[in-house]
């Protein structure tokens, strides 16, 4: 999971338009998979520090709590129908958001894309 979440910090760095969408969002984030929780700290925009918990002195804004497989198939290219957006998860009962909603609200856009950076890039198919 780390290292999954490290390659998000780089193309998030290589992403223009994301930190432009993200440039006003400074939080720290909780990211719960299977019990094994990842504090992202975005300044600006920019995730600033992944540091690993669990932690009960670290504050967040909100939460995001999945599992491994149904995060496996959120970052799949295209996702099936419930997987394929973080609400879609919470719906098919395989996730679950806590804390700020209206922070995370306020910054949907930009954590809905950041969340999908582990997807792989897409394939532009040659045209016969």
């Amino acid at each position: 999971m780390r290292a999954t979440l490290d390659r998000m910090q780089s193309r998030l760095k290589a992403t223009p338009y994301l930190l432009r969408l993200g440039r006003l969002f400074s939080e720290t984030v909780l990211l719960e998979v299977d019990g094994a929780e990842f504090y992202l700290t975005f300044r600006d925009g920019r995730l600033e520090q992944i540091a690993e918990g669990p932690s009960r002195k670290t504050p967040w804004s909100f939460a995001l709590r999945t599992d491994g497989e149904a995060l496996a198939q959120f970052w799949q290219p295209v996702p099936k129908p419930g997987f394929h957006d973080i609400f879609g998860l919470v719906k098919i009962g395989r996730g679950r958001i806590d804390g700020d909603i209206l922070c995370l609200v306020k910054n949907l856009r930009f954590f809905k894309d950041f969340m999908a950076l582990a997807r792989p890039a897409p394939q532009m198919e040659k045209l016969a």
